[in-house]
């Protein structure tokens, strides 16, 4: 199943890719990132926290669209379904992820990194694609030099990514947002600094998707 701007209502500029350690602080941080006004949260599958984390927020705290990240095959897709996650991202793109996601109704945002998994992606009924690692794969210049032959696919790119970077990258008309993990750094989870999230969410919620 294809993920559409639909799927996440009141999706920002930034959606911020989490990396969480403590099942515990799911719920906090996520309060905290719903007070700077983002509501579209990426829980990344690379820690035993993180299924947890997403059953914690999906139960609590209905009012934001939980996700999870790093999806690498369909048991992946079968455990965040079933924690409760609303849509799926992974790294790169397969059909078979493609098909288990469509046979469960989760909505995934496929990860590419080159011309042909867009053209694999395409096939399969994918357009709204995750540039993954932006900045290594050429970040800006792929992204305007694909803009032409993959004119009706919009991009959500993601690593690399950071705050001083990402108004160059919301600028070019086909991107639609971007992904981030400064959102969250890890320093301030490991404190319970939410203040702090909460004020590095409302200054990515403050950048414009100009192009």
């Amino acid at each position: 199943m294809a993920l559409k701007t639909s799927d996440l209502p009141g999706y920002g500029p930034v959606v911020p890719v989490i990396v969480i350690e403590r099942v515990a602080d799911a719920v906090p941080m996520a309060r905290a990132l719903l007070a700077g006004g983002v509501r579209v949260l990426e829980i990344t599958l690379r820690t035993p926290a993180a299924l947890p984390a997403i059953e914690a927020i999906a139960r609590e705290l209905p009012e934001a669209i939980v996700g999870a990240g790093t999806l690498l095959g369909a048991e992946d897709a079968r455990r965040a379904h079933a924690a409760g996650a609303r849509f799926a991202v992974s790294p790169g793109y397969t059909a078979q992820v493609g098909a288990a996601c469509r046979s469960l109704g989760l909505p995934l945002l496929p990860g590419v990194a080159t011309s042909g998994e867009i053209m694999a992606a395409l096939e399969d009924g994918f357009d709204f694609l995750k540039l993954f690692p932006a900045q290594a794969v050429g970040g800006l210049g792929l992204l305007k030099a694909w803009a032409s032959p993959f004119g009706q696919v919009g991009f959500c790119p993601t690593g690399g990514i950071t705050a001083a970077s990402a108004p160059e990258f919301l600028q070019l008309p086909n991107v639609r947002c971007v992904g981030g993990s400064w959102l969250t750094p890890a320093d301030a989870l490991a404190q319970g600094d939410w203040a702090r999230i909460t004020q590095l969410a409302a200054a990515a919620q403050a950048l414009r998707k100009t192009g």
